[in-house]
């Protein structure tokens, strides 16, 4: 099993909090897909997605909310396993969130409290403690 040390997932944390929303959306398509990452922030049209990650216009705030936690979890995800099982994580059944994608539970959920438990989902899929 490969882990992470805890101050590259304080690190992690830090960048999902302070990071722009372009490039967040820029990461996010470039490690997930653009399609992906349109799902995971609630898009219908993933063109907007591609939009942000070049700076023409900016999330609302659930959207970025969504974006911030998926960019936590992938950049655990990708440093520690790659791009390929990152995008699998998100679309797996989580027994973490009551046997929910992680994806699905990022998209259709309208509490971003909600989302409490995708982070350490994740953590625990990397081997970090929570």
């Amino acid at each position: 099993m490969i882990t992470l040390n805890q101050k590259k997932m304080e690190t992690f944390e830090r960048q999902a909090k302070t990071a722009p929303a372009q490039e967040i959306a820029f990461y996010l398509q470039e490690h997930l897909g653009q399609k992906i990452t349109a799902y995971l922030s609630g898009l219908k049209d993933p063109k907007i997605v591609g939009q942000w990650a070049k700076g023409r216009g900016k999330p609302r705030d659930l959207a970025r909310f969504r974006m911030a936690c998926a960019y936590e979890a992938a950049l655990m995800l990708v440093s520690a396993y790659g791009d390929e099982t990152a995008r699998s994580w998100f679309f797996g059944t989580n027994t973490r969130l009551d046997d929910e994608a992680p994806a699905a539970r990022l998209r259709h959920v309208k509490d971003p409290q909600d989302l409490r438990y995708i982070v350490p989902a994740a953590r625990a899929f990397v081997g970090v403690a929570a």
